[in-house]
């Protein structure tokens, strides 16, 4: 006697699989830890043997054709299960994305100089063309913004790409100019505010302070105090964690280097620290902003 064959079952839905998974951990999420223990050991056995089975499939698949697994995988269900059990790694970003990412990440910085960068090309296989913009455009400093700031982030995301090309043309500095107007310049004066203490200031060495939000360093030989906005004339990143070696500051960004008597950019002249007019009364270094 033959056995009748069942009909096929059809079909069912993803939206009723779904439902049934929402379903049972609602029902279970009321057990107590026992009972949680065992249904959660008997889904991990589960689990492992159709990870084994999914790893043998596609391992015999790829034997026979790797297009036939590539369709496969563009569906949407079967992507998610293979990646769930780890078979199957997310791809990677276009390069565009993580072009785009690098300049996302610089931009801050460029932004608060009143400046951007814009991706013009990508010219495979390993060069992009790039535009600064705004403030960054004209500035004597783009060739370093763009040398140690762009480029560089570009590299750190992309390291298939070889060569960052501006088309911006270098601006010369011109001769009566000795340094780069600051997008952070004071305020209108407004008086003398306190700081700190004259002992509070390493000699030789700087102290950060905040007046109302404006952050500068403090720095001191003998008696003689000097204070500039805590920010690198580069980027505009903050100073006060840079070290400083025989009257040189560091910045711990991009490595430019300052002379703290002078305010003088040793990795590029141009680029002086922005300095504030400060006095004394008597042990108390006063500002004035």
């Amino acid at each position: 006697m033959t056995q009748a064959k069942l009909p096929l079952q059809e079909s069912v839905s993803l939206e009723s699989l779904v439902s049934d998974i929402t379903h049972f951990e609602q029902v279970i999420a009321h057990w107590d830890e026992n009972q949680k223990v065992v249904v959660e050991g008997l889904k991990n056995a589960i689990e492992a043997l159709h990870k084994e089975a999914l790893t043998r499939l596609i391992r015999s698949v790829k034997q026979e054709s790797m297009p036939a697994l590539r369709q496969a995988v563009q569906d949407e269900v079967v992507y998610s299960l293979l990646h769930y059990h780890e078979l199957i790694k997310p791809p990677t970003p276009s390069l565009e994305i993580r072009i785009q990412q690098a300049l996302d990440e610089v931009r801050p910085g460029l932004q608060s100089h009143n400046g951007n960068v814009e991706l013009l090309a990508i010219k495979l296989p390993d060069t992009v063309e790039v535009k600064l913009v705004g403030n960054c455009s004209n500035c004597p400093a783009s060739t370093l913004t763009m040398k140690d700031g762009v480029e560089q982030a570009i590299k750190t995301h992309c390291p298939e790409i070889k060569n960052v090309v501006s088309v911006n043309t270098p601006v010369k500095r011109g001769k009566a100019s000795n340094t780069i107007a600051s997008p952070f310049a004071a305020q209108e004066e407004t008086g003398w505010v306190a700081l700190a203490n004259i002992d509070q200031i390493p000699e030789g060495g700087i102290l950060a302070v905040d007046v109302d939000g404006l952050k500068l360093i403090l720095t001191r030989v003998g008696n003689d105090v000097i204070a500039y906005r805590n920010s690198c004339s580069h980027l505009a990143k903050p100073l006060d964690k840079g070290e400083v070696i025989e009257g040189i500051l560091t910045c711990p960004f991009h490595n430019f280097k300052y002379h703290l008597a002078t305010g003088q950019c040793l990795t590029a002249p141009e680029m002086t620290l922005q300095q504030y007019p400060v006095t004394m009364r008597g042990d108390r270094i006063l500002i004035q902003c």
